[in-house]
């Protein structure tokens, strides 16, 4: 195939698949911009609708926590134990996370050095709202399980269409003209310019965007490819084993085992089960992660208090390192706060590609008109 023919498929598609996937895209880059600082905006927000933590030396043992958050819902004898986030900072509280009859999420503030609930069950506030909406629309365009399907199919042609644009750019001609604007040249050229820098620029990050969205949704086929490819051996579902005539162990017992597994980690979440043939899982942060929240786990049996299985971010396989590599790749955390900042420009690349590849087709359809009207004046005047 001659580079002129190659050339044109490759436009073809380029043009092609935007049109069909464009403003599907805006929709999910746009609340994906919105979402880059999620976790500090809601941050804000909480704080200001709860007192402020003065940290007052040691944090009292999560169990303290939990009794005394327990004694708030006696009436509730159905109310069962969700998540408890741990603070991250000591001005944070701890978040106890209830399902009651009445909320399968409720949650409950608590200031982790007196023990005081600070809120629990508080009105949603404009910004919970708002985000209440921008998550749904982002992963599944608020379709629920299709909805999810349906982006990760838009990943997939997004990453299609920024390698289509990665190879039609000029600037593999020319390298500097590749990255250059004329600012004072005709609106045609502005604009051209405009499509083709924010493409290139973006072009690779919104790669990793798409992709890892798609490789989410379609999780239960595309991991155990990786693994297969890795040459990597896909960690079994850790589970417990009920013993007759005896409960769960208790909370203190079973974080001084995980604790004891992960010494040197600090713990962030406790996932407790629902079913009886469930573990209990601690989430834990290294020193050497940089995300807050953490990214080792163990995993205990709730009767027994033996150790499933531990997974270290330091000591995983290679198929768990490239599955674990979507987190940071996806939401722009990969270089800290610099690529989160840029992340909120990748977000709107779509909308700004968009618009000056309409505004490209527009010219190029007046052209043909005017071509067009040309040929039958010039007709016209030839039978005269």
């Amino acid at each position: 195939m001659q580079v002129k023919h190659f050339r044109h498929l490759v436009f073809t598609l380029h043009r092609y698949i935007g049109l069909a996937v464009g403003l599907i895209a805006i929709i999910v880059g746009l609340t994906g911009s919105i979402l880059v600082f999620h976790s500090e905006i809601n941050s804000f927000d909480q704080q200001r609708r709860i007192s402020t933590i003065t940290p007052q030396g040691k944090q009292l043992p999560i169990e303290v926590v939990l009794n005394t958050v327990k004694k708030t819902y006696a009436d509730q004898p159905d109310a069962t134990l969700q998540t408890i986030y741990l603070p991250s900072k000591p001005n944070e509280p701890m978040n106890v996370v209830l399902k009651t009859k009445e909320n399968d999420w409720t949650e409950n503030y608590v200031n982790p050095y007196t023990g005081a609930i600070l809120g629990n069950n508080l009105k949603p506030s404009f910004v919970s709202k708002f985000y209440e909406i921008a998550y749904p629309l982002h992963y599944t365009l608020l379709g629920g399980d299709i909805g999810y399907k349906f982006v990760g199919i838009i990943g997939l042609l997004m990453s299609f269409m920024s390698i289509t644009g990665i190879i039609l750019w000029p600037g593999w001609r020319r390298l500097i003209s590749g990255f250059k604007i004329k600012w004072n040249a005709h609106p045609k050229r502005v604009n051209f310019d405009v499509h083709k820098v924010a493409g290139v620029v973006a072009a690779v990050f919104l790669i990793f965007a798409f992709f890892t969205g798609f490789c989410w949704s379609f999780s239960e086929f595309i991991n155990p490819m990786i693994y297969a490819a890795t040459f990597s051996k896909e960690q079994p579902t850790p589970v417990s084993i009920p013993i007759a005539g005896k409960s769960a162990l208790g909370l203190k017992e079973q974080l001084e085992t995980a604790q004891a597994a992960l010494p040197d980690a600090s713990p962030r979440r406790i996932y407790f089960p629902s079913k009886p043939e469930e573990a209990l899982t601690v989430s834990f942060k290294l020193t050497q992660e940089d995300v807050d929240s953490g990214e080792s786990t163990v995993y205990l049996d709730q009767y027994s208090g033996k150790v499933l299985r531990v997974d270290s971010s330091l000591k995983v396989s290679l198929g768990d390192r490239i599955i674990n590599s979507f987190v940071p790749l996806h939401y722009g955390t990969f270089w800290g706060l610099p690529s989160r900042i840029f992340y909120v420009f990748v977000g709107l690349a779509p909308l700004i590609l968009f618009i000056t590849s309409f505004v490209m087709w527009r010219y190029r359809y007046r052209a043909k008109t005017s071509v067009g009207d040309r040929s039958l004046e010039m007709s016209q005047s030839g039978r005269n």
